[in-house]
Parts: structure tokens; C-alpha cells; sequence
């Protein structure tokens, strides 16, 4: 989706609906843009936290952050593109803010966002903080398992047909 030689248009990204080898893409495309955003921007763990990954919320936010960017960047967009970005970027920042404080990810530790039950649903015990080792490593596994999921996903869905 990202690729600056690629003819399509770009499109919304609706991470629900990807095959195994759109995720695999896409989150690659993804991690590597999040990198160079916090990078670049000097952004510290309470905006793009490590394990940004495993949080849908920022998933999300930072996603639809990067297809903005790429439209906005886009060379035969207008020159105020990269404008409005910013100003875009700067909201996006404090619901960045929002989403790490709520989720509870920090730079050295994870737990998993926590769901509140609603009347009448089952309760889901809340997974314990676990310390952040080796982020890059913990990427890769993650997709890994996403893909594999997606793949499982599809090969039922094909011998269900």
C-alpha cells in the first residue's frame, strides 16, 4: 500500500478485513514508517510507546497517521499536503497521549489493554505486565503469529466454500 512505485490508489486500511499477505505487507510497511516518525520526531514512549504493536488502538491511530502521511507526501498532491499533515500530526499526538495512558503500555513494560465487561457479559481475567526484552524480536513473533492466524482464518473459509 505504501509503495511509492505501486500505480494503485491509495486506499482506506481496514486491518480487519486484510489476508495474511496484506497484514505481513502492511505491518512491515508500518513498523518501519512508526520507526522513522519517532525517530525523526523525537517521540518519547508516552506518544509510540515500543509495543505499539499490540495495542489495537494505536494500531489503528498510527495507520490511518501513515496513510495520511503518504497522501500528503504524495508527489503529485498539493503543496499544502505536508501543512495539513502537521497540523493533523498534532492532534493525532494527544490522542496518542490518550491511547498509551489508557492502555497501559510503557516504555520497559506491556500488559494487554484492559476490556471492561459490560452487564450481563463474562468477565476476562486481566493478563498480568509483562518487561519489554527485546522489542524487534517480539515484532517479528507477532506478525508471525498474525499472518499464521489470518492464513488459518482463510484456509477455512476456502473449505467451508
Amino acid at each position: 500500500m505504501g509503495d511509492p512505485d505501486d500505480d494503485e490508489p491509495l486506499r482506506p486500511l481496514n486491518w480487519n478485513l486484510l489476508t495474511g499477505e496484506e497484514a505481513e505487507s502492511e505491518w512491515l510497511d508500518l513498523n518501519a514508517w512508526v520507526h522513522w516518525l519517532r525517530t525523526t520526531y523525537g517521540l518519547p514512549p508516552t506518544v509510540i510507546p515500543p509495543y505499539w504493536h499490540r495495542h489495537d488502538e494505536l494500531v489503528w491511530e498510527l495507520s490511518a497517521l501513515h496513510l495520511h502521511w503518504l497522501n500528503s507526501y504524495d508527489p503529485e498532491g498539493t503543496p499544502a499536503g505536508p501543512f495539513a499533515w502537521h497540523r493533523d500530526f498534532a492532534e493525532a499526538r494527544n490522542r496518542l497521549r490518550d491511547w498509551v495512558s489508557t492502555c497501559g503500555t510503557r516504555l520497559d513494560r506491556d500488559r494487554p489493554t484492559r476490556r471492561t465487561a459490560w452487564p450481563g457479559e463474562n468477565t476476562t481475567p486481566q493478563a498480568p505486565e509483562s518487561v519489554i526484552e527485546d522489542r524487534e524480536a517480539d515484532f517479528v513473533q507477532f506478525v508471525i503469529d498474525d499472518v499464521r492466524a489470518r492464513r488459518h482464518t482463510e484456509d477455512r473459509v476456502r473449505t467451508d466454500l
